[in-house]
């Protein structure tokens, strides 16, 4: 099978297509024959960090091929569609996901409307929960086209948000972000961001999170779940009395699995109404994983980035 790789950190030019032979389950695990893999920015990060190399993984979804020991307890079988997150090799043909990390994707539904809505889908439903965002708040959402952040701004307003305020790299992005549901679009270089919001979710961070803080109202909530990092001054908390919460799925999914399960089932029955469709913004070739990292890199994406093998 191919899988795509990197020895060492750098730009997507250092990744490359091998040939391996399929990886065998272990205890817990299912083999999936890939269809679809997510491309998201904190993997394009990971790749030029300077850590040590590691496996892509992320975002995955396809057909179960074969079982792993231990996992008939977990009712999963051959032929199965699923998606989840995989830990180790996930830009591959087929990849191994654990099974407490899996679940069906549902009939009607593709394998990219899987990758496209279940993680990215739980980051934003998971921020927005963590904001305890009330009716009639206002909501700025960074990122706003990126995967999270296109799935965020619908569904603040279908918690009920009567302001929503779309944060992006470009003005060029306004048509999409308004079609989303945004009543405002501002860009990140703009000198105003509007009158000051509620609830900010960011996934920028770096030198843009002071900014996100100056956005929030007295008493205003920032959930910060980006990993570019950046510092706020604890003054700038203090003098208007707001508040940084960390936002982490991983966290979540290990220690709040009902919370976890049941906004799966909400984001898939908000699908099957059509109330909430993920933008694709590309389907690239697994082969030509360089490509879909560097429309990331360039800020291009409107949706989600989908690697197809």
């Amino acid at each position: 099978m191919r899988r795509v790789r990197h020895t060492v950190n750098g730009g997507p030019e250092v990744l490359f297509v091998e040939d391996v032979p399929a990886p065998e389950p272990g205890p817990g695990e299912l083999l999936v024959r890939v269809e679809a893999i997510g491309v998201s920015l904190p993997g394009v990060r990971r790749v030029r960090s300077d850590g040590e190399a590691r496996p892509l993984g992320g975002e995955v979804a396809g057909v179960v091929t074969a079982l792993g020991p231990r996992t008939s307890d977990a009712g999963f079988a051959p032929g199965d569609r699923v998606t989840g997150i995989c830990f180790g090799h996930g830009y591959a043909e087929q990849a191994l996901l654990r099974t407490t990390m899996a679940s069906r994707v549902p009939d009607g539904a593709t394998s990219e409307d899987a990758v496209a809505l279940v993680r990215s889908g739980l980051v934003a439903r998971g921020t927005l929960a963590a904001a305890e965002l009330r009716p009639s708040e206002s909501v700025l959402v960074t990122g706003a086209a990126s995967g999270v952040g296109q799935l965020a701004v619908p569904l603040a307003r279908l918690l009920g948000a009567r302001r929503v305020v779309a944060a992006a790299s470009a003005p060029e992005k306004a048509a999409f972000l308004r079609a989303l549901g945004a009543d405002e679009v501002v860009s990140y270089g703009q000198e105003s961001w509007g009158e000051p919001v509620d609830v900010a979710v960011d996934a920028v961070g770096g030198d843009l999170l002071p900014r996100v803080v100056a956005a929030l109202d007295p008493g205003g909530r920032l959930v910060a779940y980006s990993s570019g990092g950046g510092t706020i001054q604890a003054h700038d908390l203090l003098s208007g009395g707001k508040s940084v919460i960390g936002f982490q799925m991983a966290h979540l999914a290990r220690t709040r699995a009902a919370d976890y399960a049941a906004w799966r089932d909400e984001l898939w029955a908000l699908h099957a109404a059509g109330r909430l469709r993920p933008a694709i913004h590309a389907r690239v070739p697994l082969a030509q994983a360089a490509e879909a990292h560097a429309i990331i890199e360039r800020r291009e994406n409107l949706g989600k980035v989908v690697l197809v093998p």
